[in-house]
């Protein structure tokens, strides 16, 4: 009703206003516009509703194994109505993993999938546990979880790869030092949640030392360019301390030992340098630049 009213709203605001422009065939350009107003509603509603239906299934086999004061024929038809929820519950995850499984779905579809096989173990060990049901019907719901768990395992562990991999890529990206290691940041942070759950995954943690080496690197560079730029403008001691942040986070244990071996050389180097440049004065005149360096710079 909401994107009905939208869309009739948008249709005959364009409408007036083209019409006012002189447009002499208004009704299409406005009838466009509401239309995708209403096919954009109507997917949105029909994702929202897929997902609303399959917690719906999922929240009513629980309901379905709690107590009740019925007969017993009546526990045993609920028994069979639970069970039967399970089962379409459980048909709806592999439907929508084999979508998700599509080329090109978007990590999210995985996330999706990894969300409701979560929400349906929860369902059928509450289910398992209450012993409400038969041990046919138990066998058959033991059976569904071992699906459900590889399903699980597979789309989560998809989904940390995929987004991670967005995310880095993003940052690499990025212009600025902050907006790298932000985004890299949540990249560590999608990692880290798959390698709660399963810390077994030597990919995942693997990927999670290369985004810490990305971030450290990006770190190092952040320190050299500034270095660079103080050792430009003559303030060689600011040049040097920059330099030594620099090898602070070269120096981490997150950086292979060869590029650290490289890196901590160059820049040792680099100083050794300007602390020759800083000999011969005996440091007076360079004093006196970086007292005046920052009012400078600001």
């Amino acid at each position: 009703m909401s994107a009905i009213v939208i869309a009739a709203g948008l249709f005959f605001g364009l409408w007036w206003i083209l019409v006012s422009g002189g447009d002499e065939a208004p009704w299409l350009p406005a009838g466009l516009a509401a239309s995708v107003v209403l096919l954009v509603a109507l997917s949105a509603r029909e994702v929202v509703m897929r997902r609303a239906w399959t917690r719906y299934l999922l929240e009513n086999g629980i309901t379905q194994n709690a107590p009740s004061r019925s007969r017993s024929g009546s526990r045993s038809q609920k028994k069979g109505f639970s069970a039967s929820l399970h089962s379409a519950a459980l048909r709806a995850i592999q439907k929508q993993s084999s979508a998700a499984d599509r080329p090109g779905s978007p990590p999210e579809t995985h996330l999706d999938v990894a969300h409701l096989c979560h929400e349906y173990l929860s369902s059928t060990d509450e289910a398992i546990r209450s012993g409400s049901h038969g041990s046919e019907k138990g066998i058959a719901l033991r059976a569904g979880q071992e699906r459900v768990r590889a399903l699980h395992r597979h789309h989560l562990l998809t989904w940390a790869r995929g987004q991670s991999q967005v995310l880095t890529h993003e940052a690499q990206q990025r212009a600025r030092t902050f907006d790298k290691i932000e985004t890299a940041t949540r990249a560590i942070d999608c990692i880290d949640s798959a390698l709660r759950i399963y810390p077994d995954e030597t990919e995942l943690s693997n990927s999670r030392v290369a985004i810490d080496e990305f971030i450290a690197s990006v770190k190092v560079a952040h320190w050299v360019e500034l270095a660079e730029r103080s050792a430009f403008k003559g303030h060689y001691r600011r040049a040097i301390d920059r330099y030594r942040d620099a090898l602070f986070y070269l120096n981490q244990d997150i950086v292979k030992a060869d590029v650290r071996l490289a890196g901590t050389e160059k820049i040792e180097r680099e100083i050794e340098k300007l602390k020759a440049r800083l000999r011969p004065n005996n440091g007076a005149p360079q004093r006196k630049s970086e007292e005046s360096g920052p009012n400078h710079n600001q």
